[in-house]
């Protein structure tokens, strides 16, 4: 049997660097319609609605707030906590039960990494787009790649076991 390497906890967790709750809001709504694979290590209490719901409206929240001038950038320690703990639990809900904490610890160090990296492109970015075009393409970008590693998670799993790295 062929087993192949299961990028989608790190990949998830950079796109967590960006915005904290949009691959939490996409894996709860995965794990609640059942587009996970059936042994994932999501926390059971991604399925509830409320959950759902709930991570789905920080979302949005998040992509609004950021334009505004008044943000705190996404490294301050409040924000740099969402962000790994949201890439910690995306990652590992994209992973088989039994790798959930190595894949918990790719998207947390994803979520790092792609924080640090993601604040010093979109400074750059800033000086020249201006807040608002810069924000927006790069809420194009998260919502692109979020898709993305969704919908490449999911083809992967139902075609083969995956080992995540």
């Amino acid at each position: 049997m062929e087993k192949s390497v299961n990028w989608s906890p790190l990949l998830i967790g950079l796109v967590a660097g960006q915005r904290s709750m949009t691959p939490l809001a996409a894996v709860a709504m995965a794990a609640r319609s059942g587009g996970l694979v059936r042994d994932n290590g999501a926390p059971g209490v991604m399925r509830r609605p409320s959950v759902v719901i709930g991570a789905s409206i920080l979302a949005v929240g998040e992509l609004l707030g950021d334009k505004m001038r008044s943000a705190p950038d996404r490294t301050v320690p409040p924000g740099l906590a969402a962000r790994l703990v949201s890439g910690a639990l995306a990652g590992a809900a994209l992973a088989p039960h039994a790798r959930r904490l190595q894949a918990g610890a790719l998207g947390a160090v994803g979520a790092v990494v792609g924080g640090y990296v993601g604040l010093a492109v979109r400074k750059r970015a800033l000086r020249r787009f201006g807040q608002t075009r810069s924000g927006l393409v790069e809420d194009a970008l998260t919502l692109g790649a979020t898709t993305l590693i969704m919908r490449a998670d999911r083809r992967q799993s139902s075609r083969r076991p995956a080992v995540a790295i």
